[in-house]
């Protein structure tokens, strides 16, 4: 869904891509800071509902990173295989933090935190399965990282005036992360029976 706008905010980001590549920042070097935004807001998560704007900020930011990085590495010829898989790899530790200080901060419930975070890690994990076996899953599913960090931002702005706002989102997440699995088993089985049919 929102990967074909992520898209378009890439060619936006260009310039910034462009200035990031001047000052010797690498797609890793990026990779890693998202990484690190990720934690701090994470740590800002644990702590309750004190600090839910810099939380939200700090994931913002985070979010931001992982545009850059994937803009840097495009445009300046820097994709690597190992770029590729460090990204990959911190976005899902990103991911995990992020929900992880949520739960501890008693800012939902342990079980709709988990259920939101294995649907995550899933939505993922479903993309680079089925890649691997060259089923394009981008676009597939309505809760990718980016619509999940909307969710997430949102319902934690709205937590502040609302007091249980951010565990709505958290329920929201859940559902739709784990949707969006199903959804993307069922475009892989499609294509994938199509093509064990047509070789037959």
């Amino acid at each position: 869904m929102l990967t074909k706008i992520k898209a378009k905010v890439q060619l936006i980001i260009a310039g910034q891509a462009k200035i990031a590549n001047k000052i010797g920042l690498t797609p890793n070097i990026i990779s890693a800071i998202g990484a690190a935004l990720a934690l701090l807001s994470a740590a800002a998560y644990a702590n309750g509902h004190k600090f839910l704007i810099p939380a939200v900020i700090s994931m913002l930011l985070s979010g931001y990173c992982d545009i850059l990085d994937g803009a840097l590495a495009r445009l300046y010829g820097k994709e690597t295989p190992f770029g590729g898989f460090l990204d990959s790899l911190l976005d899902r530790y990103s991911d995990a933090l992020i929900y992880a200080g949520v739960i501890l901060g008693g800012l939902c419930s342990p079980m709709w935190g988990l259920a939101a975070l294995v649907g995550s890690l899933l939505v993922s994990y479903s993309r680079a399965r089925a890649e691997a076996l060259s089923v394009k899953m981008e676009t597939v599913g309505v809760a990718e990282r980016a619509e999940r960090i909307i969710i997430l931002a949102t319902t934690s702005v709205m937590e502040i005036f609302w007091i249980g706002a951010l565990e709505v989102g958290i329920i929201l997440l859940a559902i739709l992360t784990n949707l969006t699995v199903i959804q993307r088993s069922s475009y892989a089985y499609k294509i994938l029976k199509k093509r064990e049919n047509t070789a037959n």
